[in-house]
């Protein structure tokens, strides 16, 4: 094993965290919908309605973290303060995630489904702009795609149990709707003690000076650093290119597994496609990590964001459930190599002690941006009342984020 290769203990930490809230995206992206269409259809809401709001709550919450985050990094940015926010973003999400299998009744499960999302896209913010402060430059790459890869492959032992559980539930005699609530509370242990390792060994290497801390309240600092990002051409087209391209990866995350319900697919079949997709991100991140030592990392994502075009283009055609594990293979082959080589591309490009603040600004290109991604998704569904054709913008999404990344490359 060569040095790029062989993590440092702190690496490996940094690393652990991937494996804790990767469970809770695992769930986001499989059993709640499947949760919230128990609570849906108990209410009598069609699938259409049922499509719809789970688009809108994911909306709501990317929209508050797109107003959150930055003023979230730039607390982080001050000296020891990286750690507490941390901690408590995980507190919260677990919190709300068990309070998800309390409610009853759909409009609740929303409201607190809304509450566990943003915690835990905000300790996200904080999390990725760990990256410069656990690893050096030159392994940013490596060390970021381990991460995703350990994250697909290491959420999948809570999920398994979970699913396990949930699709023999009727046969040990417990309804179904309690094995999804246990699920919840499985899940929420899983991500608290597997961010233990982190949080005892992190120590903040990068933040502003206590003159600029002094000098400046948190919304100087954030107009300041927005100044900065304007001015900076190759800091500036990615955010947009990531606003539009990465929208396009979080819009097919977040609404596979109840688009492909909408369609009428099998809910035992769902689950096991995503799963599959989890087993092909984990080798495929990996590979890329490894390609990243050979190749420009701005070519490798360039060559993600083509795929993810065709992987909509084809997802507008879907209609049968074989197509839906063709396109669990295809959105496991690409998604673990397009966020982790954006996280460590960003974080070379950043200011390492201003890496909250920017991380945050991403957020709102990125998770933030999925406001648009779900929202047009679930109205163009809504509106002509079928599914197929909510999918079709998000493959433009595509064709810009690609425009205007090479734009960016361009602005070195």
């Amino acid at each position: 094993m060569n040095r790029q290769d062989s993590l440092t203990s702190l690496e490996k930490k940094w690393i652990l965290y991937d494996v804790a809230n990767s469970a809770f995206t695992l769930l986001v992206s499989t059993i709640l919908p499947l949760y919230f269409g128990l609570l849906a259809s108990a209410d009598g809401l069609s699938d259409v309605d049922y499509l719809a709001y789970w688009g809108y709550s994911i909306s709501v919450s990317t929209l508050i973290v797109a107003v959150t985050g930055p003023f979230t990094g730039a607390l982080a940015d001050r000296r020891n303060r990286k750690k507490p926010l941390f901690l408590l973003t995980i507190a919260a999400g677990a919190i709300a995630c068990i309070g998800m299998g309390l409610a009853n009744r759909w409009l609740v499960f929303l409201v607190v489904f809304v509450i566990a999302r943003t915690a835990y896209s905000l300790s996200l913010v904080i999390y990725d702009s760990m990256l410069g402060d656990v690893t050096t430059e030159d392994r940013m790459d490596s060390v970021s795609s381990h991460g995703y890869a350990w994250g697909y492959i290491g959420s999948c032992i809570p999920f398994i149990i979970c699913l396990v559980f949930i699709l023999n539930a009727e046969k040990i005699g417990v309804p179904q709707k309690t094995a999804m609530v246990i699920s919840l509370f499985v899940t929420a242990i899983w991500w608290v003690v597997m961010s233990l390792p982190l949080a005892r060994a992190y120590k903040q290497q990068f933040y502003i000076s206590e003159k600029e801390e002094r000098s400046e309240g948190i919304i100087a600092q954030l107009g300041r650093t927005l100044r900065e990002m304007v001015q900076n051409k190759r800091i500036l087209f990615f955010l947009l290119a990531f606003f539009f391209y990465i929208d396009g990866v979080y819009t097919i995350i977040d609404m596979s597994t109840a688009y492909g319900s909408a369609l009428g697919l099998d809910s035992t079949a769902l689950l096991l496609a995503l799963l599959v997709t989890q087993f092909v991100a984990f080798p495929s991140a990996l590979i890329m990590g490894r390609l990243s030592s050979k190749y420009p990392s701005e070519k490798l994502i360039t060559v993600c964001i083509g795929a993810y075009f065709c992987i909509a283009v084809f997802a507008f055609f879907m209609a049968h459930a074989w197509q839906f594990w063709v396109l669990a293979i295809c959105v496991g082959m690409f998604q673990g190599g397009i966020q982790a080589l954006s996280r460590s591309y960003f974080t070379k490009i950043i200011p390492p002690e201003k890496s909250g603040e920017y991380f945050g600004f991403l957020d709102i290109c990125g998770k933030g941006a999925s406001f648009i991604g779900t929202l047009v998704m679930s109205a163009v569904s809504q509106l002509t009342g079928n599914i197929n054709l909510g999918v079709l913008p998000i493959a433009c999404f595509f064709l810009i984020g690609i425009f205007l990344f090479r734009m960016s490359v361009r602005g070195k």
